[in-house]
């Protein structure tokens, strides 16, 4: 007989396991295993939309709009680094982090191709030391991690903001959006733990955000914008856009802006 559990480490890890990556029934649970993450990555030539080295749309309408500027910058589950090579080649200090060995590559090497600096780190966000992502990060970019997150698991992600986001510092996050044109599963919480099975990814509302997010200032929330397949940046509308900002508004910052558009 087993009792595993002390700290709350060890329940997260716990609960980490009723989304095993394959269900007993042989269905995809979630995507959030090393294993699964290296098999889809392997074929760099199969055609998904993100395996193309484009920016999301809305980081580089930032940077355009000068709702944020060149600093210390982290990407979450970069995937091949799409988004880290551009904020590096906009003058950004980048740490890009992903659980694949074979995104992390893929990364290294359109990196050198591009002939920008970025540091690559291999591993779980929420596991590796404090002296491998130490922070503070002026930026922290998320492009498809957060929606691929167990519920449990928005507790460690929340952390780990509040460890290396600097004061004034942005999220700019992208996430699967419910409603029509969306995409993810509506499930609630608690049937996602019953169901066990992550479907792929969660859909969340507006609401959902602002509320998981409360403790940040809301600078922007929107549907990413779609751009041709000709654009020189990403675009896709199931997902939303968002944009928080650490620390509370303050004489001349940037009023929220809710557009939906």
């Amino acid at each position: 007989m087993d009792r595993t559990i002390r700290t709350v480490e060890d329940v997260l890890a716990l609960l980490d396991g009723f989304f095993a990556s394959e269900s007993e029934a042989g269905r995809l649970a979630t995507g959030d295993g090393k294993d699964f993450w290296d098999r889809f990555y392997a074929d760099r030539s199969r055609p998904v939309p993100f395996f193309v080295s484009k920016p999301d749309e809305n980081l580089a309408a930032y940077l355009d709009r000068g709702l944020i500027a060149p600093g210390r910058a982290l990407d979450l589950g970069c995937g091949p680094g799409r988004n880290a090579l551009y904020l590096a080649a906009r003058g950004f200090q980048v740490d890009a982090v992903d659980l694949s060995p074979a995104a992390v590559a893929w990364g290294e090497d359109r990196a050198q191709e591009a002939r920008v600096d970025v540091r690559f780190l291999c591993g779980d966000a929420f596991a590796l030391p404090t002296a491998e992502l130490s922070g503070p990060y002026d930026l922290v970019v998320d492009s498809g991690c957060f929606h691929h997150l167990p519920p449990h698991r928005r507790v460690s992600y929340l952390a780990l903001l509040d460890r290396v986001l600097a004061p004034g510092g942005h999220l700019a996050l992208t996430s699967f959006a419910v409603g029509e044109g969306g995409m993810g599963s509506e499930l609630t919480d608690a049937d996602l733990y019953r169901e066990r099975e992550l479907q792929g990814g969660l859909a969340y509302t507006p609401e959902s955000l602002r509320w998981v997010f409360s403790d940040l200032v809301e600078v922007e929330l929107r549907r990413m914008r779609e751009e041709p397949p000709e654009s020189a940046l990403f675009g896709v509308t199931f997902l939303w856009t968002a944009l928080f900002r650490r620390g509370a508004a303050a004489s001349g910052d940037v009023r929220p802006v809710h557009d939906r558009a």
